[in-house]
């Protein structure tokens, strides 16, 4: 752990030559027949016909799966945010496909991040049980035994890549290069200033910003950083005979409340939540930094030739936070509520998806394992088959959206919750509702009393759901917004 360097334009590892060596490696590693059939399965004899593709050479796509963090459903322009643009993500929008009724696996983002990475609902897991994961010195994370959508991907001959926000555990067990990563800039934690790059204030807190497993000083504002980085592996990748997947987690637009220009804010603060701090203004601010770097990362795939043949995704790990905007649905980050869930979705790829369309599917975190393995010709571990759903007929063929189950826990304030069809039922606390989420978005006509055969059998679907998974643990973290923090929390108390 002492193997802190300065990074600087002379003394900095070079990425490049580690992305070359591992080319000499894998310059004669093909997909098998299997995978490319199952690629060309994938795509409709329509589509391959326009492109003029070859049935007998299929090129697989390069992945770059941007998240954002804490990001509500409305914060793009694309998706109504009124007082900000968002220019180069709503590009993802009118370049391909935007899902209107996408959610996340947890309302917190760690717990998303262990379904994400495994296609399976996170409370298999015991780090999927903790929300969020919240003790670094503690002896939960991510198995690095468990198959996961880079380690998939790799074997698969991809390259892979994390760039942000990892929360998935801490070494010396845990960390991106143990669990299918070839390479790991970013941080470990669920939260870091954006200046100072540590998870804490003051003198004795310790930075968080690493290249590979060295820890690493470098001055700037995170979010360019990230941005920086991207574009240089991308440059990189570009370069090689392999496709890579390429994972850009920003932890924008996530607390504290720092746009570019605010470091002054950055040596104000006494805690990292920053509960006396931020605005919507500042909020615009961040995010709009964010969707600058995403440009730059567009800007870099033009540039190499490469946007054609890649899948960008654009997602964020749960709903929004203080200064988000949820609209057309209540509740935030830590509540089950579908503002807490909801989360906006895009997907750009040219070769394969029609642009500018908008398409109702719902779909949950855990379905871009399957998705992303099917279009790169591969499919999940067997023995650790996927909870979530391929959308790679959605994508490319635009079939018509099907009925889905999904179900959510929550610890704190007992919350559980099931959706099914255009049905929701919910329960927070000793309080059991029946929405239809589709017709009343803001969860208020509770049906449970009018529909009430309907209302039996989500109750019953979700406690045979439930007993599938493993218990709560009592004593694991699960955050909960209080009265005393958020005044239009009025009543909530730590019990």
């Amino acid at each position: 752990m002492d193997a802190r360097r300065r990074i600087s334009s002379a003394g900095a590892p070079s990425f490049a030559r580690k992305i070359m060596d591992e080319e000499i490696m894998t310059r004669n590693l093909k997909p098998t027949r299997r995978q490319t059939l199952a690629s060309l399965a994938a795509l409709p004899m329509g589509l391959i016909a326009r492109r003029g593709l070859s049935a007998a050479a299929p090129t697989r796509p390069n992945i770059v799966f941007i998240m954002a963090d804490d990001l509500g459903y409305a914060d793009l322009s694309c998706y109504g945010r009124p007082d900000f643009k968002t220019p180069n993500i709503d590009r993802l929008a009118s370049g391909g496909m935007k899902f209107t009724q996408a959610y996340a696996n947890s309302a917190v983002c760690s717990a998303t991040r262990t379904a994400l990475i495994t296609g399976r609902y996170q409370y298999r897991l015991p780090v999927g049980l903790e929300e969020p994961l919240a003790d670094p010195k503690g002896q939960i994370g991510l198995p690095p035994e468990h198959p996961t959508l880079p380690s998939l991907l790799k074997k698969a001959g991809y390259g892979t890549t994390l760039i942000g926000k990892w929360h998935l555990g801490w070494l010396p067990k845990y960390g991106p290069l143990q669990s299918g990563y070839d390479h790991f800039y970013g941080f470990r934690g669920g939260a870091v200033d954006y200046f100072t790059h540590k998870p804490g204030v003051g003198a004795a807190a310790n930075e968080d910003l690493w290249d590979q497993d060295a820890l690493v000083h470098q001055a700037g504002y995170l979010s360019q950083l990230l941005g920086d980085r991207a574009v240089s592996v991308i440059r990189d990748y570009a370069g090689g005979a392999r496709p890579f997947f390429l994972s850009l987690h920003f932890n924008a637009p996530h607390w504290p409340w720092e746009g570019p220009e605010d470091e002054a804010e950055s040596k104000r603060i006494s805690n990292l939540r920053d509960y006396d701090g931020g605005s919507q203004r500042t909020y615009a601010g961040m995010v709009e930094a964010m969707d600058r770097q995403v440009g730059r990362v567009l800007a870099a795939l033009e540039a190499a030739h490469l946007a054609e043949n890649t899948i960008v995704i654009f997602t964020s790990d749960n709903g929004g936070e203080r200064f988000a905007d949820t609209w057309p649905f209540t509740g935030k980050k830590s509540e089950l509520l579908e503002g807490g869930l909801r989360i906006p979705a895009l997907v750009r790829w040219p070769a394969r998806v029609r642009p500018g369309t908008v398409h109702e599917q719902v779909l949950i975190s855990m379905d871009w394992l399957p998705t992303l393995l099917e279009a790169a010709g591969s499919a999940p571990d067997a023995a650790y088959p996927s909870d979530g759903m391929s959308l790679v007929r959605t994508l490319t063929e635009g079939v018509s959206p099907v009925s889905r189950k999904l179900y959510w826990r929550f610890h704190a304030n007992e919350q559980r919750a099931m959706r099914d069809g255009d049905l929701k039922w919910l329960k927070i606390r000793d309080n059991t509702f029946l929405f239809n989420v589709v017709e009343d978005p803001l969860e208020r006509a509770n049906l449970k009393d009018r529909e009430p055969e309907a209302y039996a059998r989500l109750v019953a679907d979700f406690e045979a759901w439930d007993r599938t998974m493993l218990p709560e643990n009592p004593k694991g973290y699960s955050e909960k917004v209080l009265g005393k923090d958020w005044a239009d929390h009025y009543g909530v108390t730590p019990d």
